[in-house]
């Protein structure tokens, strides 16, 4: 099993990968459907179930089927337009993608966000049609499986629904378990982190990875940047309001007097955390992390070692992202990342070990210190629900990224500092977190249906 780094880590847009970029990206692949087999429909139709359903609006999700259905796709569509591109869909009533002869869609009638239907293969399922007059011409049915992958009905594959997005081309070192990682560590004399390279040279030249990283590392440090400088309110109506721009002001005063901050390196992994999340939620430009609700995690921590690790070279982040995609895949391939189907556990929890890991890795940690630090990680997060307030990305998804990344840190720490062995193996955490996903009830899996999100008027 090979998942490369550049699949979990997606350049995109806010506020969330499953629920924004995941039907961006069906509304696509569907409009490459219709080209593909010389159709000629005069009429679209789409319809968001499960989780999509339920908290689709604070998600954007009804926003990002639009904007699919002009062909914009979440890696290429300029954030600064979009506001635009909807307006003119709702006004007209129809979708002109480019290559396409101008189709009839009137999100008002054409897009139904079903409360109701819950289709088989996953709680994101989305319906799509296509037809002449009264005609069925297409109908496609796709699933956000997390992380901004999407997989189509019959490609869905129940027994890892990894299969259908890994690619099979033999590589070197095809761990699909901790324990196979750290085997194949110990009979290769290889680092983690070069056997992720040798797999990932398969696919793409030395330079193209390396390039392929540096735009990862570039993007998820401007939208640090970014969230960094804005002020104001977040939209969605929880009139939330942006606080990385004040907390960082604050730090920079704090630093001029010269005095002991016992807590500094947690102010500051907070904020930054913080600011990509309220770019996130702002429907900015983000870098999955393995998601866009958990997208906060892995930036802070890549800048906390700018900031707080001086002697670590440059080049670190190139060692950072392969050591905590090689994690992230096989929580992929034996657990989930979509907080629909695992909860939070699955989506910050998951970051949280990849950023143990990475961080682990650009210490010099040994493969055993780097699968216990993404265990100490992981564990810290298990049973964690997914329940937003509102069905937005806001609250309490911004500030549990800023904990996301403290306990990163904490974990990774503690697992350079030990002999790398340990009571709880990486791949047990990992099926205990698909297990406790599997017995946490629905309204606690991202539906907005349960926990915080119906406690607060009772506040």
């Amino acid at each position: 099993m090979f998942l490369s780094v550049f699949d979990l880590f997606k350049i995109g847009i806010g506020p969330s990968s499953s629920h924004t970029m995941g039907p961006m990206t069906a509304a696509a692949m569907f409009l490459d459907d219709i080209a593909a087999q010389g159709l000629t429909p005069d009429h679209l139709h789409a319809s968001l179930h499960g989780s999509l359903a339920f908290t689709g609006v604070g998600h954007a999700s009804d926003r990002a089927v639009i904007l699919g259905m002009t062909g914009q796709r979440p890696d290429t569509v300029d954030p600064d337009r979009m506001d635009a591109i909807v307006a003119e869909v709702n006004a007209t009533g129809r979708v002109q993608p480019p290559g396409h002869p101008g189709y009839r869609f009137a999100p008002d009638q054409d897009l139904v966000l079903d409360r109701k239907t819950i289709l088989p293969g996953h709680p994101n399922g989305m319906i799509f049609c296509a037809y002449r007059g009264d005609e069925l011409l297409l109908r496609r049915v796709y699933y956000s499986i997390g992380g901004g992958f999407v997989v189509a009905e019959e490609d869905l594959d129940a027994r890892a629904k990894l299969a259908p997005i890994a690619h099979h081309q033999p590589v070197p070192y095809p761990f699909q378990t901790a324990q196979e990682m750290l085997r194949m560590a110990a009979t290769s004399g290889l680092s983690l982190t070069e056997m992720k390279r040798a797999n990932e040279a398969i696919f793409m030249s030395p330079a193209e990875l390396d390039a392929g990283l540096d735009q990862v590392d570039r993007v998820m440090n401007g939208c640090i940047d970014r969230g960094l400088s804005q002020d104001g309110i977040l939209p969605g109506g929880l009139k939330v309001p942006r606080r990385a721009r004040f907390l960082h002001d604050r730090l920079i005063e704090d630093s001029q007097l010269n005095r002991p901050n016992p807590l500094l390196a947690n102010d500051w992994l907070a904020v930054y955390a913080m600011a990509v999340n309220e770019e996130n939620a702002a429907g900015g430009r983000v870098v999955t992390a393995p998601t866009n609700g958990a997208a906060g995690v892995i930036p802070a921590v890549m800048r906390y070692i700018t900031k707080f690790l001086p002697d670590i070279g440059p080049g670190a982040h190139r060692e950072f992202l392969l050591a905590a995609a090689a994690i992230g895949g096989i929580i992929k391939h034996n657990a989930s990342i979509s907080g629909a189907e695992v909860g939070c556990q699955g989506e910050i929890g998951s970051a949280s070990a990849m950023a143990a890991a990475g961080l682990a890795a650009v210490m010099g940690g040994t493969p055993e210190q780097i699968e216990n630090a993404a265990e100490i990680a992981l564990e810290h997060h298990l049973g964690m629900t997914c329940d937003p307030i509102g069905g937005l990305v806001q609250v309490p998804c911004i500030e549990r990224n800023a904990f996301g990344a403290v306990k990163a840190v904490t974990a990774a720490s503690m697992a350079c500092k030990s002999d790398g062995h340990h009571f709880v193996p990486l791949d047990a955490c990992i099926k205990t977190m698909r297990q406790t996903g599997i017995d946490m009830g629905e309204k606690y899996k991202e539906t907005s249906l349960g926990g915080l999100a119906v406690s607060l008027p009772e506040c």
